[in-house]
């Protein structure tokens, strides 16, 4: 079982570290404690909290990341990207292994996908896709 620090959780589920907090003192977001007393996210949680519908392009309706058909979804942590020409190779750390995707610089961009960003790596076949979370 993986364990986040507050900071890296809030920007996994991209809300502010002080929301986290009072999620945290609340009781609305589960965690373990360390034996000094500091809490620790379980990545079991985090997807939990990453899993509520997502605005569909267009419509304005919302929906599901569960809603697409691929099963595959890897969370993880963009650990690096690199620009040649039309193309990015983003680099995914999931679950302490590295993954990466080729997607176009243009994609990229519309995500939002920078160092630091949670996003999900989605598997079908031999392709790998990513998902800004």
């Amino acid at each position: 079982m993986r364990l986040f620090k507050p900071t890296e959780a809030a920007k996994m589920i991209r809300v502010s570290y002080p929301t986290l907090k009072q999620w945290i003192y609340r009781g609305k977001i589960r965690t373990i404690k360390t034996p000094g007393g500091h809490h620790r996210i379980p990545e079991s949680e985090i997807r939990r909290w990453m899993n509520p519908p997502a605005q569909a392009q267009g419509g304005g309706e919302t929906l599901p990341l569960a809603s697409i058909s691929g099963r595959n979804k890897l969370l993880g942590m963009i650990t690096g990207i690199k620009f040649d020409g039309l193309l990015a190779q983003v680099v995914l750390e999931v679950g302490g292994q590295t993954m990466t995707s080729i997607i176009t610089r243009n994609a990229c961009r519309e995500l939002g996908l920078k160092k630091g960003v949670a996003a999900y790596a989605l598997v079908k076949a031999t392709e790998v896709m990513i998902i800004r979370a």
